[in-house]
């Protein structure tokens, strides 16, 4: 449960940077962002001005809102008539996150309060939630122990011949008696998952719409996502990636397990993958810029021969090769191409550098970090090695 004083620093942390960009205040409406600094989900609206006391207008439910926000104003949702009597007349510019706000929504709030200039302050709010509290690392250290604890497990259930929805079945049964929570929230538009995917050589490579090195097949057309019905064969690598979320915080992790032997083109891919994150963790502190982590890592790709299978099927290259992670899947920072920005000390990245091999199957890496002055530190603490049984 979020902490007073966490609430109160994220706060000041907002009102710091609206009142640097000249914004009057901020208007959040989508829930993720309401429970970053409120400490509760319910359907709320959430008003925080540059100087001065927030408050949170609750919709549903208004009782269990008043018992989890650690905002003092905390009140039931106003008629459309007294909204704007909440607003002075010296609010002018009103931030709003543009980036998840549906059209319907900002149409109803400009209507509300007219005359007030909506600006956008998605890259503001995203950028103070890249930054991680020790609080918040606590949290996300919590949720890698849970998560490799079923990982360990995976030995105990894997075998030749079983389905690979019947893989993630069994993991996913493991992860929810261990507390996940199972809601991974994404940011960006027109993308979902169902908690992670377990996936064979059979289906590993198919494209999809996922931003991400691997899809899978999926149940149908309508879920192209993760597990399919294909049975899991010998020989064979079998990605398991997949998220923990407790307590909101979700990190984000993928290890391979093998029924008898790889091939030696996937063993050399998997040298190349470890090689990869090694580099970016050594590298992974205030300073060093996204973009140019990327580009290294993507020139050892190349150096080993395995340019066009980095991170995708060829020509369905994924162009990244780390991302954010804390309340939602797709935080920032990004280790991707055109993404310019310098780390920060407590920023959370997911590392995963993979490579889809037609024919051979598909074969990685990846594990949550923490940024520091010494390199990453390693949240989701598991040995690395390939499982072989």
């Amino acid at each position: 449960m979020l902490t007073k004083m966490e609430s109160e620093q994220r706060i000041a942390r907002l009102q710091q940077e609206l009142k640097a960009k000249g914004i009057d205040g901020a208007l959040f409406i989508y829930p993720i962002d309401v429970y970053y600094f409120s400490g509760t989900r319910q359907n709320s609206t959430l008003w925080i001005p540059a100087q001065g006391s927030p408050r949170l207008f609750a919709r549903k439910s208004y009782l269990r809102a008043r018992g989890e926000s650690l905002i003092e104003d905390t009140r039931p949702f106003p008629s459309g008539k007294e909204f704007p009597g909440n607003f002075g007349a010296e609010v002018k510019r009103i931030g709003f996150t543009f980036d998840v706000a549906p059209v319907q929504q900002y149409n109803y709030y400009a209507k509300l309060l007219p005359g007030r200039d909506f600006v956008d302050i998605s890259s503001i709010n995203r950028e103070i939630r890249s930054v991680k509290s020790a609080w918040e690392v606590g949290k996300l250290k919590s949720s890698g122990a849970r998560l490799c604890d079923v990982f360990r497990a995976v030995p105990e259930f894997l075998k030749e011949g079983m389905r690979e929805v019947d893989l993630s079945a069994e993991f996913e049964y493991r992860l929810r008696k261990a507390g996940g929570e199972g809601y991974v929230r994404m940011r960006a538009f027109n993308q979902e998952l169902f908690q992670g995917l377990a996936v064979s050589s059979a289906t590993a490579g198919n494209p999809g719409f996922f931003d991400g090195a691997v899809t899978g097949e999926g149940m149908s057309s309508a879920s192209p996502h993760g597990a399919s019905a294909a049975q899991i064969g010998a020989d064979t690598p079998v990605l398991i990636d997949y998220t923990g979320v407790f307590n909101g915080y979700i990190v984000d992790m993928t290890r391979i397990f093998v029924i008898g032997k790889l091939a030696p083109e996937l063993e050399h891919a998997f040298a190349t993958a470890l090689a990869i994150q090694q580099y970016l963790v050594d590298n992974l502190k205030p300073g060093a810029v996204c973009e140019e982590l990327f580009l290294k890592a993507a020139e050892m790709a190349e150096a080993a021969g395995l340019a066009q299978n980095f991170m995708g099927a060829p020509g369905e290259n994924a162009r990244f090769v780390g991302h954010g992670v804390g309340l939602e899947l797709d935080e920032f920072p990004v280790l991707a191409q055109g993404f310019k920005v310098a780390l920060q000390v407590g920023q959370t990245i997911a590392i995963e550098p993979k490579f889809v091999l037609p024919g051979h199957g598909v074969i990685g890496i990846e594990n949550t970090f923490a940024v520091s002055s010494r390199g990453g530190v390693k949240i989701t603490d598991l040995p690395d090695d390939i499982v072989y049984l």
